[in-house]
C-alpha cells in the first residue's frame, strides 16, 4: 500500500513516522542497516521524500558527529514533518536501543555467555552485510547514472583512504565536500 504525504493528517504522519523508525531500530543491527531500511519505507513505500533527497540525508548523517542512524532519522522526521517529526524519529531510533541495553546490563552474566545470544548475532551479521552491499549497489548505480569520470575517481580515491589509513572518516567527509564545491564552481563558470 502505497501512503502519500498529502493524504495522511500530522498526528497520523507523525504515528507513522515513530512506528517506522522504532520498528527499524528494534529489528536491525544499527548503523547503514536502519538507514537502509528507513530508505526503504520513506522513499520507497510512503513515497514521502526522493531518493536523491534520502541520499542527501544519508551523507549528511554520516559526516555529523554521533550515530549515522540516529542522525539520518532525525533529518528524515525533520525533512517529513518539521521539528515535532525530528523529536518524534529521534525517540523512535533510540528507545529500541537504550532498552536492550537497560536489559543487557541487568542480566549481563547469562546474555554474555549464552549460546543462542551468540547464535543470534552471528546470524545478524550475515543480514546486515547484505543491506550494506545492497546501499552500496544503489549508491554506485547513482554515481553510474551521471557517467562522471569525476564521481568514479572521487569513489576510488575514498575507498583507498577508507582502507589504506586510520585517519578520521571526518577529514574525507571535508575532502569530498570541498571536491564537490569546487565541482559545482567549475562547472558554472563553463556553462556561462
Amino acid at each position: 500500500m502505497v501512503i502519500y504525504m498529502e493524504e495522511v493528517s500530522y498526528i497520523k504522519k507523525l504515528g507513522i513516522l515513530f512506528i517506522t523508525t522504532f520498528s527499524i531500530s528494534a529489528t536491525t543491527n544499527g548503523g547503514y542497516a536502519i538507514v537502509a531500511a528507513m530508505r526503504g519505507k520513506f522513499v520507497e513505500k510512503y513515497h514521502w521524500m526522493s531518493e536523491d533527497e534520502m541520499l542527501d540525508l544519508m551523507s549528511i548523517g554520516q559526516s555529523s558527529p554521533g550515530p549515522i542512524a540516529v542522525n539520518t532519522s532525525v533529518l528524515a522526521g525533520y525533512k517529513i514533518a518539521g521539528m515535532p517529526g525530528a523529536l518524534v524519529t529521534l525517540f523512535g531510533t533510540i528507545l529500541p536501543p537504550l532498552t536492550i541495553m537497560t536489559i543487557v546490563t541487568i542480566f549481563y552474566e547469562y546474555i554474555s555467555s549464552n549460546e543462542y545470544v551468540k547464535i543470534f548475532m552471528h546470524g545478524m551479521q550475515a543480514g546486515v552485510a547484505a543491506m550494506l552491499v545492497s546501499v552500496t549497489i544503489d549508491l554506485f548505480q547513482k554515481v553510474q547514472k551521471e557517467k562522471s569520470i569525476f564521481n568514479y575517481v572521487l569513489m576510488i580515491l575514498a575507498f583507498a583512504y577508507v582502507m589504506l589509513t586510520d585517519l578520521s572518516i571526518a577529514y574525507l567527509a571535508i575532502a569530498c565536500a570541498v571536491a564537490g564545491i569546487i565541482k559545482v564552481k567549475v562547472l558554472t563558470k563553463e556553462a556561462k
